[in-house]
């Protein structure tokens, strides 16, 4: 009598960018896959991950004061947009200008 073996799988949820979801579209059809699972599960079987280094740039969570209406404001921005509130700051940092420091007069 063979014995049967069988695979356990879990789910597993993560969040993807739309490209490399059409990636993973593209990819069932040209390997002849019938699953977003099959594409996930070879592209683990394929890739090197001792060899990898990821980039990403270290994180600190901050805590700053902000108006109500600023507050508001970013809430009502955030949810209208599908993101967060900290995206939106991310982006409002990152897009603001630093002017160069005054020089101070000695007497």
């Amino acid at each position: 009598m063979a014995i049967r073996t069988k695979t356990i799988s879990a789910p597993l949820t993560f969040d993807l960018p739309l490209g490399l979801i059409a990636k993973i579209k593209a990819a069932r059809k040209s390997q002849g896959l019938k699953t977003a699972s099959e594409v996930v599960r070879l592209a683990i079987e394929q890739f090197d991950f001792e060899a990898c280094a990821p980039s990403r740039e270290p994180h600190r969570q901050i805590s700053v004061r902000v108006t109500t209406p600023q507050r508001a404001m970013l809430q009502r921005c955030a949810r209208s947009k599908a993101t967060s509130v900290g995206d939106l700051l991310r982006l409002a940092l990152a897009d603001l200008a630093v002017k160069p420091a005054r020089a101070t007069r000695r007497s």
